[in-house]
């Protein structure tokens, strides 16, 4: 594999090319959802705010690394849509940026607990480092994402005093939705991975099975959310696993860009659930 002189191009402005190359749409949106299941568990207010603080610089750190690492593979499949890859970001900057997220994430999670902070600098933030150092490219793709989804819930829980671990469907809901979560996000970049020589899990069983794949695992993960808490679940969340098991069935049956929509929906809702169940 070659890669070729890229001069630096004009493009955005400093902050929001380094929110860019943090990929700053999922590491937004797990923080959100951090977030959420912090104010749904009933954390005290500072609490968290630390917890999810931790999570947003942990994401921060996995995104940058991972553009950092891929800067040749994105070079030589021409990614325009990466700062660094078409040098508006330099790189410098993209490594500072990311050495002072992992110390405020290591700060930030130490301050919302000794537990917190072992789960979220090793299994969670951790998780996504090793993918991006390596697993990415073996059959072991899915496993960092379902040890990153897996160990949220608990990072979460575990913050503050006298908390305790996410209970068992919560954790398994979560990495259920990883690793569904992993399938869809690669299925756009197969080709241009294949031609960087990255070969993870969904490069090796295709396309098709993957989304057979994802289309199995997102509604297994909306099944534990809906009868995973103790007592009845409510009315509505039998509505909601109604829709997701036709969103599934258009998932396997439709053509065109409709399956991959429909899946993405249904993480959309088991999210919604996810956080709607925890306590």
């Amino acid at each position: 594999m070659t890669t070729r002189a890229v001069p630096a191009l004009p493009g955005p402005r400093p902050l929001p090319a380094l929110l860019a190359a943090a990929h700053g749409g999922p590491a937004l949106a797990v923080t959100v959802v951090a977030g959420l299941l912090a104010l749904r568990g009933g954390l005290p207010p500072l609490d968290a705010v630390l917890v999810t603080a931790a999570v947003f610089t942990g994401q921060l750190t996995v995104g940058w690394g991972n553009d950092l690492l891929d800067l040749r593979r994105d070079r030589a499949v021409g990614r325009s849509d990466k700062p660094l890859a078409v040098g508006s970001l330099p790189a410098g900057r993209a490594a500072g940026a990311l050495a002072v997220a992992a110390l405020a994430c290591l700060v930030l999670s130490v301050l919302a607990g000794w537990r917190t902070a072992l789960l979220n600098c090793t299994l969670a933030t951790g998780a996504g480092h090793a993918y991006n150092l390596g697993l990415k490219a073996t059959a072991w793709s899915w496993a960092p994402y379902a040890c990153a989804f897996g160990t949220l819930p608990s990072v979460v829980t575990l913050a503050g005093p006298g908390q305790g671990w996410a209970p068992p469907w919560m954790t398994g809901a979560g990495a259920a939705l990883g690793v569904g979560a992993h399938l869809l996000n690669t299925l756009p970049d197969l080709a241009d991975d294949e031609r960087t020589g990255v070969r993870g899990l969904p490069h090796r069983i295709g396309e098709r099975r993957s989304r057979v794949l994802a289309a199995a695992l997102l509604p297994a993960a909306s099944l534990l959310t809906v009868l995973g808490p103790a007592g009845n679940p409510p009315a509505w969340a039998w509505a909601a696993l109604a829709l997701v098991i036709v969103l599934a069935v258009l998932t396997l049956s439709a053509h065109g860009r409709t399956p991959f929509r429909a899946a993405v929906t249904i993480a959309l809702v088991d999210v919604a659930l996810l956080v709607a169940a925890g306590r």
